[in-house]
């Protein structure tokens, strides 16, 4: 990709955010379609109500650290179809789910089997004293591509809507400052990465939202010591990965660097964040794979096949190389951390 041919197509070519966000958000997007996120992936909220049971754990001990209030929140942020909010609420004991207010943040309409008692939000409650989970949230935040041409120089990618690239100009300003200090491209053309100050910014702005209590952001991750050389852009249609086309039809996403995210403004005088997998994370909420004892097969069969079940839920979950590895970036705010 030549600076001539970049004069020549930049006109129907837009950096990457930008595409990303039309195609995702923007009227028709994907993230509007009827079938929600659903329809294309599974999460972890998907394969087992253990999920939803672990976050309801997690939010009984934000709410013990609080010193049990009178109102205690519950964010989703992201929350798609309202899954996970849903599997929170009915998850929960009755003393703290009487005093729980639940939010669910998402662009998409409400689904009609969401709680009458969930208060579904376009953006961010003002205040919020409890718990702000974002699940495979912010993967799903734009970002622009840097890709190194064969002069040395990180440029800015540009895409068309049929996902055809090309080269536009460098990368520069606040953006080439993030590569420099999370990211840094050697000079061997087509080294590439996703540049997360809008991450970053996206983050941060959902911690300042908590007065008192946990945020925690789960998602595929990677941090400096193993950035992948050319990036981690995809994308997903009908449960396939596949090329990622700013079309409206599939999700796009990459991998967060989730290690500056947590680097927060120091002005806002937080205590560090935790990086933790999470398979530690769940398995500190009481998630584990271990299977049931063979003698519970032979006294009650039936019990043991559901606790097989739970069991290999727990598994899929916590597994190496699959769920387990997501990244958890846990940021407590007035509270020690609640979670390990």
């Amino acid at each position: 990709m030549t600076d001539e041919a970049t004069r020549e197509t930049a006109d129907d070519a837009r950096g990457w955010r930008a595409a990303t966000e039309a195609a995702l958000y923007g009227p028709g997007g994907f993230y509007r379609r009827p079938e929600g996120p659903a329809g294309h992936f599974r999460t972890s909220v998907h394969a087992s109500r253990l999920f939803a049971e672990a976050v309801a754990e997690l939010l009984c001990r934000v709410d013990e650290a609080l010193g049990r209030p009178e109102e205690l929140d519950f964010v989703d942020m992201g929350a798609g179809r309202g899954e996970l909010v849903t599997g929170v609420l009915a998850a929960l004991p009755a003393d703290v789910a009487a005093r729980t207010r639940a939010y669910a943040v998402e662009i998409a309409d409400r689904p009609a089997r969401v709680p009458d008692r969930v208060t579904w939000l376009t953006e961010l409650p003002r205040t919020v004293t409890g718990l702000l989970f974002a699940n495979e949230w912010l993967d799903n935040v734009p970002v622009d591509v840097a890709e190194v041409d064969p002069a040395g120089v990180a440029r800015q990618v540009l895409v068309r809507r049929d996902g055809t690239e090309l080269l536009g100009e460098p990368v520069s300003g606040a953006d080439a400052e993030w590569l420099a200090r999370w990211w840094p491209l050697g000079a061997e053309p087509g080294l590439r990465a996703e540049i997360g100050l809008s991450r970053d910014q996206a983050w941060a702005s959902a911690v300042t939202s908590l007065q008192r209590g946990l945020a925690v952001a789960v998602d595929y991750a990677h941090t400096a010591a193993v950035r992948p050389p050319f990036g981690t852009l995809t994308g997903f249609r009908r449960g396939r990965g596949t090329a990622p086309v700013p079309d409206g039809a599939c999700d796009i996403t990459a991998h967060v660097a989730l290690d500056a995210c947590a680097a927060l403004d120091p002005a806002l005088r937080l205590p560090d964040a935790l990086l933790c997998t999470q398979r530690d994370a769940l398995r500190a909420l009481g998630v584990v794979g271990a299977r049931p004892s063979l003698t519970l097969a032979s006294t009650h069969p039936a019990a043991y096949v559901r606790a097989l079940a739970v069991s290999g839920e727990a598994a899929e979950l916590t597994a190496p190389g699959g769920l387990g590895d997501f990244g958890w970036l846990v940021q407590p705010v007035g509270i020690k951390d609640a979670l390990l």
